[in-house]
């Protein structure tokens, strides 16, 4: 169970998150508050795992507050301005719910705690009012636009230390977004990490020799850690 806090100056607000939280199973509610003070207080005792949380408050910002705790919970911004969504990447935030919020927006961005906490492998109830969403594209902040990329056409991405590199085969696209999140936004179904620095596209692999991955003309290295649960994939679609 997640232990949740919503802090909002808004009571509707408050309301509606509130109603939310009591809809999703895995999800409890242990306070709601107009205060970040009160907020912060409950956030260091350890009593919380993730804080819906509004950027625009009169005591302490939400920016304020994420800084404060440094990590301590999880948090997911709610916010009615889309440039706090823009500039997540500088942000070490689960998700950014843009005001009014929908359920199924909602349940999403609670899906994504959930398996950030090690339940990857139990399945994830699925809410009657989330319908089954297979997006074909993502859209990616560059260094002077936001770019939409189709996910057919990824061959694989790499990792670096303060940004990632997505290839396709006819250019390369540089984003300051994590890995972590690229691979949270990416389907199970066709990309996997096999390296802590590459996530591949599994229909783009030409050939795999022992822990050496060739997709075009790039050979990528299968890490230790990756190595069973790769394989594992890869012999559900052997047919040899």
């Amino acid at each position: 169970m997640i232990r949740c806090l919503v802090v909002d100056d808004e009571p509707l607000a408050l309301d509606i998150l509130e109603d939310y939280i009591k809809k999703v199973p895995f999800l409890t509610l242990v306070k709601t508050t107009t205060s970040a003070i009160e907020g912060l207080s409950l956030v260091q005792s350890g009593a919380i795992d993730l804080v819906f949380l509004d950027v625009q408050m009169p005591e302490l910002t939400g920016i304020q507050f994420l800084k404060i705790i440094n990590g301590k919970c999880d948090v997911i911004l709610t916010t009615a301005y889309s440039q706090y969504a823009l500039d997540g990447y500088e942000l070490d935030v689960v998700d950014y719910l843009l005001k009014p919020i929908a359920f199924d927006r909602f349940y999403k961005a609670a899906q994504k705690v959930l398996q950030n906490k090690g339940n990857n492998h139990s399945p994830v109830p699925e809410s009657p009012a989330v319908q089954q969403n297979n997006h074909d594209f993502i859209f990616v902040k560059t260094e002077h636009k936001i770019q939409k990329i189709y996910l057919d056409d990824i061959l694989y991405i790499e990792g670096l230390k303060d940004y990632i590199s997505i290839f396709t085969a006819t250019e390369r696209i540089i984003t300051l977004q994590n890995m972590k999140k690229m691979e949270e936004s990416l389907p199970p179904k066709s990309f996997i990490r096999v390296h802590k620095s590459y996530i591949i596209s599994l229909g783009k692999i030409e050939s795999i020799e022992r822990s050496r991955i060739q997709i075009g003309d790039k050979t990528i290295p299968i890490g230790d850690t990756y190595r069973d649960y790769f394989f594992r994939q890869i012999e559900d679609k052997n047919i040899g």
